[in-house]
């Protein structure tokens, strides 16, 4: 759909504010920066950009793998920083779910860069002062906990931490303290509600109103969002997506459930074919890539994300905004993608199957390569009393439908799937 002329006002401030932005960056690092002093010496890439065009024209991508081997030649930290150590205040570190972990520091400029992000992630969910959020993990070394509770508290809302907690005990301390927002990955809200039951918590009760999710793509799945708000009545879902090495990214669009819009005020935002690295045109699927605008102390200009996105066609949301908007969420990422005769397979597609099945609790897709070509099996765990026959034949029925390839599904006893607090890991590749 064309833009309205409404649009190309507010289009062309985020234009301007990215641009001014993105030239202070850029200032900020030559001779001070020693990553990417090296990499613009090495493209011949100008330290100045007449327009934002020109980013892409001259600087080169940026990519995990550049990241990990500069700090494995400079542990423990790399060369990535534009200030002497001692201005630096926050060490966090990537999870490792799809490769090496990296250190990531960050000055009290960036990190208040990144809190004020996570401040319109809230906005846009409608959260308030006085709202009490509870949050529902382990604080390791991961970012997003942090920033998300630190921004909350500044925020205006009451933080309620749930790290060192039982499941049983998390549930306890969400009835107790009357917390009626949760924050976790759409994988723990389930297995939540599934401990819930076995404790005799009735959910439908819950002071629950509002699901904050991230960390995977399951907020964005319809059967998963319908399955999450099922298991909490009463409960909306908002997802939002953000990554260590990024911060804060996207936020779901108040008015369109399933569409994420990002932070353009503070990302430069582009989507590429994974192979070729060009510029995928609206309603294509594509690679996101970022540059961080304002984190100056340990930025990354055009960085490679992995994660596989859809531009969405209308440059006037529903909701009014104007910020890009990605279809669908987060659909995959690019080192996720399985290939089965020669069918693209990625992991959401397989998600919103097994989760549209009500009486399936958890599931785990085993990638066999024994042969030439790869091959995909599901194993699903069942609620009590639940027919296995039944639920294996509509599976079965319904991938085919799908993928047009028969895909095999068993089902194992309950328990024998790992419940995950963080991200859920469930492709297995089995090597013969």
């Amino acid at each position: 759909m064309p833009p309205t002329t409404s649009a190309f006002p507010k289009r062309l401030a985020i234009g301007t504010s990215q641009f001014d932005q993105l030239r202070v960056l850029l200032a900020s690092l030559v001779g001070r920066n020693p990553f990417y002093t090296a990499k613009f010496e090495a493209a011949g890439a100008p330290y100045k950009v007449r327009h934002l065009g020109e980013l892409a024209e001259f600087i080169p991508f940026t990519t995990k793998a550049e990241i990990v081997a500069d700090q494995e030649a400079h542990p423990p930290y790399g060369t990535n920083l534009t200030f002497p150590l001692d201005r630096y205040t926050r060490m966090h570190q990537t999870s490792g779910t799809s490769g090496t972990p990296i250190r990531w520091l960050d000055t009290p400029e960036s990190w208040d860069w990144m809190l004020r992000n996570w401040e319109q992630v809230y906005r846009a969910a409608n959260v308030a002062r006085g709202d009490r959020i509870f949050f529902a993990f382990s604080f390791g070394p991961f970012l997003g906990f942090w920033t998300a509770f630190e921004s909350a508290a500044r925020f205006g809302a009451l933080c309620l931490s749930g790290g060192a907690m039982s499941t049983a005990a998390r549930l306890r301390s969400i009835f107790d303290n009357q917390a009626n927002v949760l924050c976790c990955t759409p994988t723990y809200a389930v297995r939540l509600a599934e401990v819930a039951v076995a404790e005799k918590i009735d959910l439908t009760q819950s002071p629950v109103k509002l699901l904050i999710v991230a960390g995977e793509p399951g907020g964005s799945i319809p059967a998963t969002r319908s399955r999450l708000e099922q298991l909490w009545p009463g409960a909306r879902v908002f997802d939002h997506h953000g990554m260590t090495e990024v911060g804060p990214v996207t936020y779901e669009c108040p008015a369109q459930p399933g569409r994420l819009h990002v932070i353009e005020t503070s990302y430069l935002t582009e989507v590429i074919h994974p192979e070729t690295g060009r510029q995928v045109e609206s309603g294509e699927t594509g690679e996101l890539v970022l540059t961080t605008l304002g984190r100056v102390g340990s930025p990354l200009l055009r960085y490679r994300t992995g994660d596989l996105v859809k531009l969405a066609l209308d440059t006037m949301c529903e909701c009014g905004r104007n910020d890009l908007a990605l279809e669908g969420g987060i659909l995959g990422r690019t080192d996720d993608m399985i290939v089965v005769r020669g069918v693209n397979i990625y992991p959401s597609a397989v998600e919103q199957i097994v989760t549209s099945c009500a009486a399936v609790m958890e599931y785990r897709v085993r990638v066999l390569t024994k042969h030439a070509l790869p091959e995909i099996e599901v194993d699903v765990e069942t609620t009590a009393g639940a027919d296995a026959g039944t639920i294996v034949e509509q599976l079965q029925a319904d991938f085919d439908h799908a993928f047009r390839m028969r895909v095999p599904v068993f089902v194992v006893p309950h328990g024998a799937l790992p419940r995950a607090e963080g991200k859920a890991k469930r492709v297995l590749r089995v090597e013969g």
